[in-house]
């Protein structure tokens, strides 16, 4: 064969006789059609490499026009690649000459028609198949260009879209014959750098976006370990002690005062696990998308990871860690917002990641996008009770929208809007399970909110209209909607007729009845009114004083909402201050309706509550976040009397200020109760209510009012004050006889036990012992049977205990002598006490007695049976005759057998424990650990119960070692989010600075000290003050920022304080005690104090015109 074998014919045409002549140049071993394939297989792939030149050149067409400085280098560099690439093209590219372009288009061409007529081909650009003149069997479209929407919106998952690139020019599947995977960067794009404009945006991984990363502070996603060699060496190359970089890194670092770094082991172990915990997350949100919980979880999760993050750069970054640390929480906050968002979009119904979507736009977005967000989110769910609560809290806390009526109207359409809910108005959402109680716990905070706003008397009137409303209404509106029940309330509540807690009050079906007869005439009440004082005592002091005093003076006279006395021709007009009237469109739409009987006995409780009563927790329970309500200092300090150290924790402090009591922050109250006025209208709301309440009921509130009576009576005897508690005794030992008079209290126990305890406090122990002797006896035989019994003998025995029957100097003297045994023993015989003495054989029978009935009640704890007194009686008992390790052994075994079923319970003896530990530890030698890990362990399960924190605190105060303290602070307000172990921490360290300060004054007898050293104690309150106002429970404590403001101005940091004032009222602007306390802090600013109560319209019942005349006069 030729060697040109494409032109063999014509050379045999030419030459005949080639054979002989050109025999070397044949090659029998190729065939003519082999070169024509091998031909077109070339031109092929030459083909599909036309779309990569093509491109390539018009980008080098715009270098060219960008830099032509280049041009000649860029042309040289293609002219060798060009080279390369013929070199691997192969045999047939290289032997291709002139002629064979010449023929190739014709062969070309017959190959595509037959192509064509087998199979008809793809288009590649769009068109509608109308428009196809020949339309094929195959009508589909090749789209080449890449979608970049893909990475902008989330119709995909990021891990959907291919980061590799694929060589070829293929769509859909890959041709292994012509096609591969190209995992690494392509010759063509490893030559581009920056400064082309047709250039991708570069990825997060590339070395122009890591560079940006390393500049700017970024998201940390996860925490980054630098290697200590590095660290070293950069520090050394720029530190200033070693210009000439003659000092090695150790002691370039010891002339810098820092010592070697090492690379923590667990440091490296802990970013390895959070990258495990991140990996798992994310699988199981992809396997459990519905999963509302572990949403939540991951976003908290975040938080973890940025302090981890932060915890090793402190040290690294130093003084820029804190500029650091502000500029990456808004870029988590914004990482977490995404997340959310993501979880909504994925569970549009679940209310909590609705909540925590917004909790975190809270800190991104501004109030008035944040409103319509809030708005657009209780249109979607009106429903649902938590979310309304959520918006309240919102409402009231938006400072730059805020005024009280505002809010008051967002309480009124909450609840309208959820009585429509329950009636089935509102059909498109059902009635969730519960929503009366939900109803009822906003109603009671919308009567908080008002009170601490200062509108006392609207707060007073809800209350007055929803006993009407609830417990005297008429049968014939009860099957009617709460909104057409409220429209036949109003003639009532226009009408002038008496309300609840004033004289002559019948109730709004009594009124009805007699309207349908004609009405009744309006008895005259000769009621001697009170005389008015002078209110300004003393006219020298400054202003801001005088102000303050009068404010508060009438804020605890007039609490009660004005009515005209129609005997005396009063008419609406003859008020002097029109806010203390209060018309039926500012309470109308809050008012609810009640069906279950419970409920009506927590609303009473409330309304007690609201007055100032004690009320059973239980029964009662706090109607929203403690720390909303929180504005009293004395629930932080109680527990301190030294005379009852076993009974003062009996009536708990709520820390919630009663209505009336209106003043700063350390202020006195003006009486031990309500005033002549305020006691007598609690008389009357009892006379009037406890008719229509079943017997049980009853019992309740004349426990309620059996108990006020005998903490009025503890007010005066605290106050010292001995005329003041003899006139109080009396009164309270009036009311208390009263209560016994009536049937339905001659048999109970517990009205007994107060009236004797009464007696004891008033110093009668004689009278007192009568009393409980004559209790016992009414009890009968029952014994350790009665809950009410066990609780008397319980108490009886406890003051025995105090008065120090029985020990003297914790030793026991004779214990068959002992009052306290007697009662305990007499009490497990079943018999009556009497003054005789007992035998030893009858300890032991009662021991006896107290281990079978402890032991059966234990075992059958499923019935609901109190066991406080059972268990305290037999705990006290054997404290008195074998020891404190007995008595505890039993509280120990009775709290872990009760803790799951009875919580509440639990926690009572808990306080008994510790107190009667406490006891013991200041009488006798004994150590103080067993105390501290009771403490600390019932801390951990019940970190909200104040008695357990005084307790806690007083002890760990007597000791300077304050680190046990602090680390257990920290360990408890680490996972829990509520605000009272914060206050206890923060008050433990202001005790701890009074023993310092005092203790550095008594060093210098001779001179006192100016100014006191700095003990670093002023640094960690403000610290810790700091830390709580962060949390979402501490921002919305009125007291925190009270009691941050009044710290910071005793350490005469006057200018910082108005900063805590004007940052407390973007978060608490409705507490009107944060104004006063403001006015007294900062007396020059009183005007512009007033000024933005007047416009937020806190109630202000002085005037500064008022002020002027008062003290010109």
């Amino acid at each position: 064969m030729a060697l040109f074998p494409a032109f063999a014919e014509a050379a045999s045409n030419k030459v005949e006789d080639s054979s002989k002549e050109l025999d070397w140049l044949n090659n029998k071993s190729f065939q003519t059609s082999h070169a024509h394939s091998l031909h077109s297989r070339f031109l092929e792939e030459k083909e599909s490499s036309v779309g990569r030149e093509v491109s390539s050149a018009a980008e080098e067409k715009e270098e060219e026009e960008e830099a032509p400085k280049k041009k000649k280098k860029k042309s040289e560099k293609k002219r060798k690649k060009k080279k390369k690439h013929k070199k691997k093209s192969g045999r047939g590219s290289d032997s291709s000459g002139s002629d064979s372009e010449t023929i190739y288009p014709s062969d070309l061409k017959r190959e595509q028609e037959a192509e064509r007529s087998q199979a008809a081909p793809l288009a590649n650009r769009f068109s509608w198949l109308d428009d196809v003149q020949s339309p094929t069997g195959h009508p589909f479209c090749v789209d080449r260009k890449p979608d970049q929407a893909n990475w902008t919106y989330k119709s995909l998952y990021r891990g959907d879209v291919a980061r590799y690139k694929r060589k070829g020019s293929s769509s859909l599947g890959l041709d292994p014959r012509r096609q591969g995977v190209s995992w690494e960067e392509s010759e063509s794009n490893k030559k581009q750098k920056g400064g082309d404009k047709n250039k991708a945006a570069d990825r997060y991984f590339s070395k122009v976006s890591r560079q940006l990363l390393r500049s700017e502070p970024a998201v940390p996603t996860l925490p980054t370990i630098p290697h200590c060699s590095d660290v070293i060496s950069d520090r050394v190359q720029t530190s200033s002690v070693n210009p000439l970089g003659v000092y090695d890194s150790s002691t370039a670092l010891w002339l810098q005062g820092k010592g070697q770094q090492t690379l923590d082991a667990q440091t490296g172990q802990s970013t390895v696990l959070m990258t495990r915990r991140t990996e798992e997350f994310n699988r199981q949100l992809r396997e459990q998308p519905a999963d509302t919980q572990l949403w939540i979880k991951f976003i908290r999760y975040q938080d973890e990871l940025t302090s981890t993050e932060f915890g090793g750069e402190e040290e690294q970054q130093g003084g820029d860690s804190s500029e650091r640390r502000k500029t990456s929480y808004r870029a988590v906050l914004e990482k977490k917002l995404s997340i959310a968002e993501r979880a909504v979009d994925t569970n549009p119904g679940c209310i909590a990641l609705q909540l925590e979507r917004l909790r975190i736009c809270q800190e991104l977005w501004e109030p008035s996008a944040l409103a319509k967000e809030w708005k657009k989110l209780v249109f979607l769910h009106p429903n649902s009770a938590p979310l309304w609560r959520e918006y309240l809290l919102f409402t009231q806390s938006y400072f730059s929208n805020f005024t009280v009526s505002k809010v008051n109207s967002a309480y009124g359409k909450c609840l309208s809007t959820l009585s429509c809910v329950r009636d089935g108005s509102m059909v498109s959402h059902p009635a969730l399970p519960g929503i009366e109680e939900d109803m009822l716990d906003i109603f009671t905070q919308q009567c908080h909110f008002l009170r601490q706003s200062g509108h006392s008397e609207k707060a007073i009137s809800l209350f007055q209209a929803m006993i009407d409303f609830t417990f005297y209404k008429p049968d014939s509106v009860r099957k009617l909607s709460t909104k057409q029940q409220v429209e036949f309330f109003e003639p009532f509540w226009d009408s002038g007729e008496a309300r609840v807690g004033e004289v002559g009050a019948r109730g709004w079906r009594a009124w009805m009845l007699q309207q349908e007869r004609g009405g009744w005439l309006q008895p005259n009440d000769d009621e001697e009114e009170e005389e008015d004082e002078e209110e300004v005592k003393d006219r020298s002091q400054p202003r801001g004083t005088v102000w303050l005093d009068v404010e508060s003076s009438r804020e605890a006279v007039h609490w009660l909402p004005w009515r005209p006395d129609k005997a005396k021709g009063q008419s609406e007009e003859d008020c002097e201050d029109p806010d203390r009237q209060v018309l039926f469109d500012d309470i109308g739409s809050s008012l609810i309706c009640l069906t279950s009987p419970e409920l009506q006995l927590r609303l009473l409780l409330h309304f007690l509550s609201f007055l100032g009563l004690p009320v059973d927790s239980v029964l009662s329970p706090a109607p929203c976040q403690p720390g909303l309500l929180l504005d009293s200092l004395s629930f932080l300090t109680q527990g301190n009397e030294r005379q009852r150290p076993l009974t003062s924790y009996d009536l708990p402090d709520s820390g919630v200020s009663s209505v009336g009591h209106m003043t700063t922050l350390q202020g006195t109250r003006k009486w031990v109760g309500l005033g002549k006025q305020g006691e007598r209208f609690v008389t009357n709301v009892f006379s009037m209510v406890q008719p229509v309440l079943p017997p049980h009921h009853r019992a309740v509130l004349s426990l309620c009012w059996m108990q006020y009576e005998k903490l009025k009576v503890l007010r005066c005897l605290c106050s010292g004050n001995k005329k003041r508690l003899r006139s109080q005794g009396k009164s309270s030992k009036r009311v208390a006889k009263r209560l016994l008079k009536e049937p339905d209290n001659r048999s109970s126990l517990v009205l007994w036990q107060e009236y004797a305890h009464l007696e004891w406090i008033l110093g009668n122990l004689d009278e007192a012992r009568k009393v409980f002797s004559t209790a016992t006896s009414i009890g009968g035989t029952k014994g350790l049977n009665s809950p009410s019994l066990c609780e008397l003998c319980q108490l009886w025995s406890q003051l025995e205990v105090e008065d120090g029957g029985g020990i003297q100097g914790g030793a026991l003297t004779d214990v068959t002598a002992s009052p306290a045994v007697s009662v305990l023993t007499r009490l497990a015989e079943g018999t009556s006490s009497s003054s005789q003495s007992i035998s030893p054989v009858s300890i032991l029978k009662a021991r006896k007695s107290y281990e079978q009935a402890l032991t059966a009640s234990l075992s059958a704890l499923d019935q609901k049976v109190r066991l406080s007194g059972l268990v305290g009686c037999f705990a006290l008992f054997q404290y008195l005759t074998v020891g404190i390790q007995a008595a505890n052994a039993v509280y120990s075994q009775a709290r872990e057998r009760m803790e799951e079923l009875h919580p509440s319970e639990c926690q009572v003896l808990a306080v008994q424990q510790a107190a009667l530990l406490r006891y013991h530890n200041t009488i006798s030698v004994f150590p103080l650990v067993t105390l501290r890990q009771m403490l600390t362990s019932a801390l951990s399960t019940w970190p909200s119960n104040t008695p357990l924190w005084s307790i806690y605190v007083q002890v760990e105060n007597r000791y300077h070692s304050a680190g046990r303290a602090r680390r257990f602070f920290h360990s408890v307000t680490r996972d829990n989010k509520s605000v009272v172990p914060r206050l206890f921490a923060i008050v433990a360290e202001q005790q701890r600075k009074q023993l310092v300060d005092a203790a550095q004054r008594s060093c210098c007898h001779d001179t006192t000290l100016p100014i006191l050293p700095e003990n670093g104690l002023s640094n960690r309150i403000r610290g810790l003050f700091e830390s709580t106002i962060a949390t979402e429970m501490g921002s919305r404590s009125p007291l925190l920022w009270r009691m941050y403001m009044h710290f910071l101005v005793s350490e005469g940091k006057v200018d910082k304080a108005t900063g805590i004032f004007y940052k407390a009222l973007q978060n608490v602007p409705w507490a009107k005690g944060l104004y006063m306390d403001a006015v007294q802090l900062f007396p020059e600013h009183l005007q512009e104090f007033v000024d933005l109560m007047t416009e937020k319209e806190l109630r202000l019942r002085l005037p500064l015109e008022e002020l002027d005349i008062l003290l010109e006069d």
